[in-house]
């Protein structure tokens, strides 16, 4: 079962960009890989979503894009330091797409595409607690991850800028994580920590739940995750609002679904699809993911 578990940090890399303000992603599994072992996973994502979360009300239309296309290639890696303790380094590539009419393009001096490398997220994660509870195990794991730009992508003001791959702000946070496992291999992890940011990026609470089932020869699991920024970030196209999308108030309820299938030697295949019901300035995106992961 051990084994199974290393492969289970491949989930981590499921994750589904946003050409809004922020972008939202669960590096953070309860599982931990064991020392001296690990898991490198690529996987790509495709998203695509039309109607925007706006303050008060949802629209169904972007502003100035009609509908936008995130696609993304993710490299995660993973390793144990000691059994209690795995360093985690994250690195998307995104290119978003507008698709704006070319006349409104040249006429305000926007471009439909915008591309390249996002933000290196580097994470520590540490078992603190553990106990067992009658056949069960329960553990206790803090976190604490940092996240920055790695490429000169531009997050300015105006509204062509609906389409950037990132807000540009560097981040700091800290998690704790509760994880319980079953003798029968099915698991629930519940997960809140806080997220601190600059260029004038709101702070804000992040959460996730996740119940699922790890066995020898499948993972399959189902998550909602939250996010509720500070009130000192702005709303699009309210007052106060100048035009600087990394400084707008991001908010979501995101579900998503997974599933894992170890394959032969230490290969094994990830596959996801996950949505945003509910949120504030970023759009009611659905997308969907898949990757192929090296446990070692």
């Amino acid at each position: 079962m051990q084994h199974t578990y290393r492969f289970l940090l491949a989930f981590s890399l499921l994750s589904f960009a946003t050409a809004s303000a922020g972008r939202a992603q669960s590096l953070v599994s309860g599982f931990l890989p064991g020392k001296g072992h690990g898991s490198v996973v690529v996987s790509g994502t495709l998203e695509r979503y039309q109607s925007v979360y706006l303050a008060p009300e949802k629209i169904n239309r972007v502003p100035i894009f009609d509908k936008v296309e995130v696609s993304s290639v993710n490299l995660y890696g993973s390793y144990g330091i000691t059994d209690k303790l795995e360093a985690v380094v994250s690195l998307p590539y995104i290119q978003s797409k507008g698709f704006a009419d070319e006349q409104v393009l040249r006429e305000q001096g926007y471009v439909n595409k915008r591309a390249g490398l996002q933000d290196i997220t580097l994470l520590l994660k540490a078992k603190l607690f553990s106990t067992e509870i009658g056949t069960n195990v329960l553990d206790v794991l803090g976190v604490v991850s940092g996240s920055t730009p790695v490429s000169d992508y531009k997050s300015e003001s105006g509204l062509g800028y609906i389409i950037a791959i990132g807000n540009g702000a560097r981040k700091v946070s800290g998690q704790g994580v509760v994880h319980l496992k079953t003798l029968s291999g099915v698991f629930v992890t519940g997960q809140a920590g806080y997220s601190l940011r600059d260029n004038s990026a709101p702070n804000a609470f992040v959460a996730e739940t996740k119940v699922g089932y790890a066995g020898p020869k499948l993972y399959v699991d189902a998550l909602a995750s939250f996010q509720k920024s500070d009130k000192s970030g702005t709303d699009i196209l309210q007052p106060g609002f100048t035009g600087f999308f990394p400084a707008t108030r991001v908010d979501y309820v995101r579900l998503g679904v997974s599933a894992f299938r170890p394959l032969a030697k230490g290969f094994g295949l990830t596959v996801g699809a996950a949505t945003y019901v509910a949120g504030r300035n970023l759009g009611k995106s659905t997308g969907v993911s898949a990757g192929v992961a090296y446990n070692f």
